[in-house]
């Protein structure tokens, strides 16, 4: 497993993965030392990356490989469908994967995305539009809407 730490608008972020994609992506409270070298399995990821805190990128083409039950990756990949600058709720995510009472299983899976920014978990709000719960803090996930839709937030359903 190769890694590597950047600096974000956000925080340093470290990114992790190999030859077979990315398994993950995460924000980091603390300051710690960027990498100098960045390992060749990860540079599309870094660049993609920096590219999409500088507004010139709104999809991500490298290949992603995250852990996770079956559920938690049924859950990243219906996330994956949410697109820029839109945002859906909990409740909606839970009706597009077939059971409404899945809500908190849904709301648990989302929180543990291991792909920060990537797979767009931050996208994902209250049913009527609360900033409610993000593994990176509130603040972040104000901050990634701004970025993606600085002039209004628009549902997707």
């Amino acid at each position: 497993m190769k890694t590597a730490i950047i600096k974000t608008p956000l925080g340093y972020t470290e990114i992790q993965g190999d030859e077979n994609g990315i398994s993950k992506i995460h924000v980091m409270d603390e300051e710690v030392a960027i990498s100098i070298e960045i390992p060749k399995e990860l540079k599309t990821a870094v660049l993609e990356l920096h590219d999409y805190f500088s507004g010139k990128r709104t999809t991500f083409t490298f290949p992603i490989n995250p852990s996770g039950t079956e559920f938690q990756k049924k859950v990243w990949q219906e996330l994956l469908k949410i697109p820029f600058g839109k945002t859906c709720s909990y409740l909606d995510l839970s009706k597009k994967l077939g059971d409404v009472k899945a809500i908190r299983a849904v709301a648990s899976a989302n929180g543990k995305n291991p792909l920060w920014i990537v797979v767009p978990c931050h996208r994902v709000i209250g049913t009527y539009g609360s900033l409610t719960g993000y593994a990176g803090g509130l603040w972040r996930k104000k901050w990634l809407l701004q970025h993606e839709n600085p002039v209004k937030q628009e549902s997707l359903f």
